[in-house]
């Protein structure tokens, strides 16, 4: 008697983008997008079609998108300048004095941030409404990622 087969976990599918013929390759994309990239990269058609795959296995939650960003960075023979990461747990109150006055924002579950009542994408974008200038939000709150020092525990 014969087991049913199941399929490969997604893992293995993504580990074997790279085995596959372009024919095959293209007929996953096709699967995915509606059109074909005006360039041919092998490397960035499959890039594109793991991350669909993904996508579509997990959801695409702010966690997810988050740690997915973070492995295709991780995998990337491409470098990129991230600014500090900082992850601002819901429900914390920042407050910051800028200009004689005090400033409260609050982190909210979906990721974005409430100031007197309106919602901002960002950290930065709450700084850049107070200031009416370009800030880093973090910065401008005093938010920094810490770092260890070379030679400290």
């Amino acid at each position: 008697m014969n087991a049913p087969k199941t399929p490969p976990s997604l893992a293995v599918q993504i580990a074997n983008l790279p085995k596959l013929s372009m024919k095959d390759l293209w007929a996953l994309w096709d699967k995915y997008f509606p059109q074909r990239p005006p360039h041919h990269n092998r490397a960035y058609v499959e890039g594109r079609v793991a991350y669909k795959m993904q996508e579509e296995a997990l959801g695409t939650t702010l966690l997810v998108k988050t740690q997915l960003a973070r492995i295709g960075e991780a995998q990337s023979n491409i470098k990129t300048q991230r600014g500090v990461e900082v992850q601002v747990v819901p429900g914390t109150v920042l407050v910051r004095e800028f200009d004689n006055r005090e400033h409260r924002v609050t982190a909210q579950a979906d990721g974005t941030f409430e100031y007197e009542g309106r919602r901002f994408k960002s950290l930065s974008g709450v700084a850049r409404h107070i200031t009416g200038t370009q800030w880093s939000g973090p910065l401008f709150f005093g938010i920094t990622k810490n770092k260890q020092k070379r030679g400290t525990k």
